[in-house]
């Protein structure tokens, strides 16, 4: 393996979707991977296909994020292997789909923890190893769901809504720092959220839209490069953000209840 001077990207939800897909656009810029998701095995094949391909350094941690003391647990996985980190990709999340009164509250607690709690405490504990770069970023995966209220995915439309506010503000308070912050959100995309959510419609819609994680993963990783603030893919996805601002919220949501009806 070649020596690396580049710093790591630590990744989370990195054994599918977008997230693998950041892995190997990343790799692809000779960046070394530290690749965190629960499962073991994706997670060894991953690693094992990355370091074969582009001859960086992958290790990975395989840990359930949800649980309450994940973050610290990655953080000293982090600090007992010296790894010096100059990305955050801020990725795994899941979506629970249904009428809330009719939901398991502890998907819908677990479904918080990991879509928010997680970004924020891996922020925190990791922003000190962040600032001894010399640059450093932070990506936030969100989704277009953060712009509207979106019923049958309600407590998911709000987790994403948390997301994009929150890396406004820390964009804000970091802006004279070495580290850039910067919010991603997709629309549909070609990936495993439909199936755990329990929502084929989600899938049909990113078929109609087309938008295939590949393609997502290039637009996030040259968003966080170019130090932009709040990116969102996609030229329908664009008017569609732009449509919730403008029309009436009423309607917005009455237009969503439809699409997403249970």
């Amino acid at each position: 393996m070649s020596e690396n001077k580049k710093p790591y990207a630590l990744i989370t939800g990195a054994s599918k979707g977008i997230g693998k897909s950041i892995a190997y656009e990343l790799a692809k810029q000779g960046y070394s991977l530290l690749l965190v998701a629960r499962s073991e095995q994706e997670l060894q094949t991953l690693s094992n296909d990355l370091q074969l391909k582009y001859g960086i350094s992958a290790p990975f941690l395989s840990i359930d994020l949800s649980i309450s003391d994940a973050s610290l647990q990655v953080t000293n996985w982090v600090k007992m292997n010296n790894y010096p980190i100059g990305i955050l990709v801020n990725n795994a999340g899941y979506g629970v789909w249904g009428d809330f009164s009719k939901s398991s509250l502890t998907d819908q607690l677990g479904m918080m923890q990991l879509n928010m709690n997680v970004i924020v405490e891996l922020s925190h504990l990791l922003l000190p190893a962040l600032s001894q770069q010399k640059q450093a970023y932070i990506l936030n995966i969100s989704s277009t769901a953060a712009y509207q209220a979106v019923p049958t995915l309600a407590v998911y439309s709000a987790t994403k809504a948390f997301v994009l506010s929150f890396t406004r503000a820390l964009r804000f308070e970091l802006a004279k720092t070495s580290i850039s912050v910067t919010c991603f959100s997709p629309g549909p995309v070609n990936t495993g959220f439909a199936s755990r959510a329990g929502l084929e419609a989600l899938n049909k819609m990113a078929e109609k839209f087309n938008m295939q994680p590949d393609e997502v993963a290039k637009m996030a990783v040259k968003a966080m490069f170019s130090k932009k603030s709040e990116v969102i893919p996609g030229f329908t996805n664009i008017i569609s953000v732009y449509a919730n601002r403008i029309l009436p919220k009423a309607f917005i949501e009455k237009t969503a209840a439809g699409i997403y009806k249970v």
